[in-house]
Parts: C-alpha cells; structure tokens; sequence
C-alpha cells in the first residue's frame, strides 16, 4: 500500500514530536493529539524532564499504561513498557499493587519484579507474585509438554541395549533396524542385531543441574531457567537441582517444585563468581556419566577464571556432561565474554545462546550425549 505525502507528513510529525524545528507544519486531530502526549510522555528529548509527562502519581501512570494499550498493538505496548521501566525510572512505581494489576505482563516484567521483590512491600509482593504466576502458567503451557516429550524420549533411548533378553525386546525399532536382512522366500526379516530397553537400576536415570548466573544482565535467562527447572524436577525419571549464583551461591532445589518459587528464591543482580558456583555443583554430583550441568552465565567472570577452567576440565574428564549458555531467552544476540567462552570451547564445551523454544531439544541432546555443536552452530545464525 502507498502511503501518502498527508500520512507521511502525518507519521513524521509524530516521530519529530512537534518541536519548532521539526519542519512538518502537520496539525495533529484529537486522536494522533493523544497519541503524541503518550509518546511524549516516554519519548521526551534529552534536554527534557522524561518524568515530567507521566508524574509520580499512579493513576496517572495507570492511565498512561491504558493509553498505551489503546493506541498500540500488544507487541509495541511490551516495548515501551520496557522503555519506561528503564527511561522513565518506574521501579519505585511498580511497588503499588494497583499499577502491578494494569500492566500487560511479559518476560522482562517478570525480571524486573524478581528483581524488585526483596524490597517490596508485602500487599505489593502478593500482586507481582499473581503477575508473576500468569506469565510462568502461559510460559509452562507452552513449553511444559515439549519439555517432558524430549527429556523422556531421551531416557528411553539412552536406556537400550543391544543385547536384550527376550522379555526386553523393543521389536518395533529391532524390525526396522533390520529391514536390510528381509528374507522374501521367508517373508520375514532375520534380526541380526536386537535393540531393547535396558533395565531401570535407578529411580532417577539422569541427574541434571541447572546452574545460572543472577547477575543483572542474566534476568531474563533467569526467568526461563527457574520455568525449566520447575519443568524436569516434575518428571521422575530425572534428579534435578536448581542452583542460583552471583558473589555467592544459593541452592533453590526445595523450591524447584514451583518456578514461581524459584524466581521469588533469587536475587538479580551483584557480581558474578562462576568459580564459586562450579565448585559447588561439583560437590554434588555422586555419578559423573549420568550428569549433565547446565552453566548458564554470560561468563564475565569476576572470581578465579584459571581455577574455573582447572574445574571444568576436570569434571569433564570424569564424565560430567557440561552445557554453557551464554543465554536462555528471545532476547537476540548476546553480550558475552568471547575469550572465555573460547577457552571453553576447547575443553570440548561450546558455549552458546538458546531461545527457549530449542531448550528441549537441546536437554535430550544433552542426555543423549550427542553433539552440540549444531546448537552452537544455529545460535550464530
């Protein structure tokens, strides 16, 4: 469709904000008039109050974030809620329960909640807390059943043999194994090499721990992980610990049965001690091959770096199975310390960023023991 020299002016005048020199000499009607204040009140030059279109007054806030989802679809409204808790210094707004109720809630709300929660009051705790729980019930809607599918699937095959006893025998994926020996005058196929499902010694076949940074920069990778981590400490076949670090180190396993828990039990922000943290998950683990240690940090390393990559190498050698995710979001491209995640990288560990939608798989790659490096590949695309 062809926009129009009137739309163009139109859509120039609201960009430009109608400062004297923005050159359009475009009269906005009532509506575009209410969209300009609201732009304004978030978008203000640099040489402006930015506060001083929004106040400090919730409703005035309330009515804004109103006008907001008015005006604009609920992809722009997410954005610029983003850009007013960072632009417009609305954290200390978000302690009223009554703001907390009117906001359209996404990922990076719940981040900046998590963040805020060790301040807030508690009527303001228990609203974010509601918030809070929305967004992870429709994050586990989505990525819950895709989760159990994979990591299950995953066992199962990790747990065949090649040898069965009769009683053992998966002759389904024995039969098509076998195509090739198909005897036509016998009309039967001669299976050469039997797969089966091993016998459970365990109750938990895999002991999987999810280790992640709570630096500042990490939040939303914090937010999916703590999903994550609720997701596979519910399946039984798997012994999951949730591990939360920055300076120090906080174990969250007995909230790992509800990811609202989890994010509730962290502390976003501080520094960063990935030497610390490693060294705590080492402690840990009873059964080296049967580990997988998911590290998800952006590896700015403020603790031991030489020590850290000692660790590592070590574990590795013993058969741990040892992820880095530099991220765990939608977020784009990462910042990230590329040296150490090099260093990594050849100790046969890629460090790489996962969307959420691709950690299933990347959880029943990782069971399985199979390559990673596709992973790494796809997240440089």
């Amino acid at each position: 469709m062809t926009t129009t020299g009137e739309e163009r002016a139109r859509r120039w005048r609201l960009i430009l904000g109608g400062a004297e020199a923005d050159g359009t000499g475009h009269s906005l009607g009532e509506i575009d008039l209410a969209i300009d204040q609201t732009l304004a009140a978030l978008y203000a030059g640099e040489g402006e109050d930015r506060r001083a279109g929004l106040g400090g007054s919730s409703p005035r806030v309330a009515r804004w974030l109103g006008d907001i989802r008015t005006y604009f679809p609920s992809s722009v409204v997410r954005v610029m809620q983003k850009d007013a808790l960072e632009r417009l210094e609305l954290h200390q707004m978000l302690l009223e329960p009554e703001l907390l109720d009117s906001v359209d809630a996404d990922v990076h709300l719940v981040a900046s909640l998590v963040a805020l929660s060790g301040v807030m009051p508690q009527k303001s705790k228990d609203t974010a807390r509601r918030v809070i729980r929305k967004v992870v019930d429709e994050l586990m809607k989505r990525l819950e059943q895709k989760t159990r599918r994979a990591v299950r699937g995953a066992l199962n095959r990790a747990a065949r043999v090649n040898r069965p006893r009769h009683a053992d025998i998966d002759w389904q994926r024995t039969i098509r194994a076998n195509l090739r020996h198909y005897v036509p005058e016998h009309r039967t196929v001669i299976p050469e090499r039997r797969i089966g499902f091993g016998r459970r010694q365990h109750a938990q076949q895999r002991d999987i721990i999810l280790c992640m940074d709570q630096s500042g920069s990490m939040a939303t990778s914090v937010v999916y992980a703590g999903i994550f981590g609720g997701v596979l400490a519910s399946i039984p076949s798997v012994r999951t610990r949730v591990v939360a670090f920055d300076t120090s180190v906080v174990d969250l396993t007995e909230k790992a049965s509800d990811p609202v828990e989890i994010l509730f039990g962290v502390q976003l922000g501080g520094g960063t001690d990935i030497n610390r943290a490693v060294a705590y998950c080492e402690q840990h683990i009873a059964r080296p091959r049967e580990t997988v240690l998911v590290l998800i940090t952006d590896l700015f390393e403020g603790g031991d770096r030489k020590q850290l990559l000692q660790r590592s190498a070590a574990m590795v050698a013993s058969g741990v199975n040892l992820v880095v995710l530099v991220a765990l979001n939608d977020d784009g491209k990462p910042a990230y310390d590329h040296e150490l995640a090099a260093d990594f990288a050849a100790l046969g560990v890629p460090a790489f960023a996962c969307t959420p939608d691709r950690f299933p798989d990347l959880m029943a790659a990782a069971i399985e023991r199979r390559d990673l490096r596709a992973f790494a590949a796809a997240s440089e695309r």
